[in-house]
């Protein structure tokens, strides 16, 4: 299989990771907030948490790819693809990209490494690269040359968001921001057309649709159950239209969804900011949400493409273990009992772990006191270092889409 993910928990094999480029070094502090980071991270400091990342899940066991060299690699088997592919990032690179549209492709097209070229597209384009900026006389005196007509995506290295592995088949996503809806181009490029997943399959979102669906609110609970976050980032329309595609697939195993309304605010952007699974029995959680949260269930309908929607009241921590076929799961909190250690782990992702097999986790170091609580409750830690990774808004499950997965 291509892709196998039917579960949080099951032995990691392969997942898919984006080492942090230039793009980060693009970043200015006027731009920050329009490209959804809330302070700079240092790159050399970043790359080099980012490799012991890598290290970590390779000696776990795990096969580690590139979004970069798979893009790379789709581009040398489909040389055909170079055009269409730039210009469509143009395209949907803003109203400065396609105001310059034939400088830009005519700069992008001349690249003839394609790593070169994918490197590029993710790091940005200033005005003073294209060469011919003087072709418009008024931005040539008021524009400074550093100013950028393709803006950078420093978002890529949270590979989780732009495509799900849902069991075998993919949610290509719509993103939430605009500034981030390039990074799905990557995706779309290599499942569409690279050799290891062209024709191999199914799709269950498409990147066209018009509401947003984020990876990060996306979890595998088993193979018959999904949950989905409604959030910030991730809207009910959307979870709908996920549902009736999974649904319409025979071959799919998923017949139950659950979508979890959690705060639509920064701070619990997805749903995996606040929870994720951490061994067949156990989750970690941000307190926070637990007074607020409202559980649905979708299940298919009697008519083709039909949906029955009905709420839960139940406690969350029930319906998982009805769900997962359990007498009970153990709701770990990040933080803890403290609240301002809980506010303040979670800010830094002490609930968005990356589960590399049932009951090891790969975990930001910087968390101590929710990582002393996991160890309490028998879990395997794995701990990353995290100064600059973290400034992103994201920890290690944000940073990883895994491929595939032994089953549970």
């Amino acid at each position: 299989m291509s892709i196998e993910v039917k579960s949080e928990i099951g032995k990691l094999k392969k997942v898919m990771l984006h080492r942090p480029g230039k793009e980060l070094e693009h970043l200015v502090p006027r731009e920050m907030e329009r490209l959804l980071f809330d302070d700079i991270p240092y790159l050399k400091t970043a790359r080099q948490e980012h490799d012991c990342f890598a290290a970590i899940l390779q000696s776990c066991g795990a096969e580690v790819v590139y979004l970069e060299d798979l893009m790379t690699e789709t581009l040398k088997a489909c040389p055909h693809l170079k055009r269409p592919f730039v210009r469509e990032f143009i395209n949907e690179g803003g109203v400065a990209a396609q105001r310059f549209r034939e400088p830009l492709e005519e700069l992008l097209l001349s690249i003839e490494s394609e790593q070169e070229l994918v490197l590029k597209t993710m790091s940005g384009v200033a005005v003073g690269e294209i060469g011919r900026h003087t072709a418009s006389p008024l931005v040539s005196l008021v524009r400074s040359k550093s100013r950028f007509l393709l803006d950078p995506i420093p978002n890529l290295y949270f590979t989780r968001d732009s495509f799900s592995c849902i069991g075998n088949g993919v949610s290509l996503n719509r993103m939430y921001s605009q500034t981030r809806r390039r990074e799905t181009l990557f995706g779309k490029y290599i499942l569409e057309n690279h050799p290891d997943f062209k024709g191999k399959i199914p799709f269950y979102y498409r990147r066209e649709y018009p509401f947003s669906v984020e990876g990060g609110d996306i979890l595998n609970l088993n193979s018959q159950v999904l949950a989905v976050g409604i959030s910030q980032r991730t809207t009910p329309e959307g979870i709908e239209k996920l549902a009736q595609d999974i649904f319409a697939d025979p071959k799919c195993e998923i017949r139950t969804i659950l979508a979890l309304d959690i705060p639509s605010i920064r701070a619990y952007m997805h749903l995996d900011t606040v929870l994720t699974q951490i061994d067949h029995d156990k989750f970690t959680i941000h307190p926070e949400i637990l007074g607020s949260l409202q559980i649905y269930e979708l299940t298919p309908g009697k008519m083709p493409g039909g949906l029955c929607a009905r709420e839960l009241t139940a406690p969350l921590a029930e319906v998982l273990a009805e769900k997962l076929h359990l007498d009970q799961v153990t709701m770990i909190r990040c933080g803890g009992m403290d609240r301002v250690a809980s506010e303040r782990e979670q800010w830094n992702d002490g609930s968005n772990t990356l589960c590399v097999s049932p009951g090891t986790v790969v975990v930001y170091d910087r968390n101590y006191i929710t990582n002393g609580i996991l160890r309490d409750n028998g879990i395997h830690v794995l701990e990353m270092p995290s100064s600059e990774l973290s400034r992103g808004r994201g920890g290690p499950r944000c940073m990883s889409m895994p491929l595939i997965r032994e089953p549970i």
